[in-house]
């Protein structure tokens, strides 16, 4: 199981920084958040990061983001990012195993569901999104949710489809 922190270290660069462009266009109160923890481990005040051109501002936060003492801010970062911009994509995945949500979130997941099911949600929705995208989700949902489906953590880690 991939930990947020660590996806931020394993996925395409343009997509980390994608992702905190978006928390700064749609999200202040993440993006604030964001610049807060990351400005608490390098110990400098969140004004001194705001004050940094904003490219250079995003790749230290994103630099800072890979490290295990932000693991908390790297999955509500990825999670609100999932949930926010693409819950097309969360929707699709989750009527496909037959889970009931609103706009993308489950209130209980079941403990496992049916492997050609699965298979076949998944292949959807690679065929539909990119493969990068794809990965990111499924690991962030691996990881964020109990139960975990051991089809799925199984894929995640030999379905080459699923490699960063």
């Amino acid at each position: 199981m991939i930990a947020s922190y660590e996806l931020f270290g394993f996925m395409p660069s343009e997509m980390a920084n994608d992702i905190i462009e978006w928390a700064y266009e749609n999200e202040k109160p993440l993006y604030r958040a964001l610049l807060k923890a990351v400005a608490d481990i390098k110990r400098v005040r969140p004004v001194y990061l705001e004050r940094q051109p904003r490219s250079q501002r995003h790749q230290l936060v994103l630099a800072t983001l890979m490290r295990p003492a932000l693991e908390l801010t790297a999955a509500n970062l990825l999670r609100t990012w999932l949930l926010k911009k693409h819950t097309p994509m969360l929707a699709q995945f989750l009527e496909s195993l037959g889970i009931e949500h609103k706009d993308g979130i489950v209130d209980d997941l079941p403990p496992s569901v049916e492997d050609e099911k699965l298979k076949k949600a998944i292949d959807e929705l690679l065929a539909k999104y990119p493969r990068e995208l794809v990965t990111v989700y499924l690991n962030a949902f691996n990881s964020m949710n109990d139960p975990q489906w051991k089809l799925l953590e199984e894929m995640l880690k030999t379905d080459p489809r699923l490699q960063l």
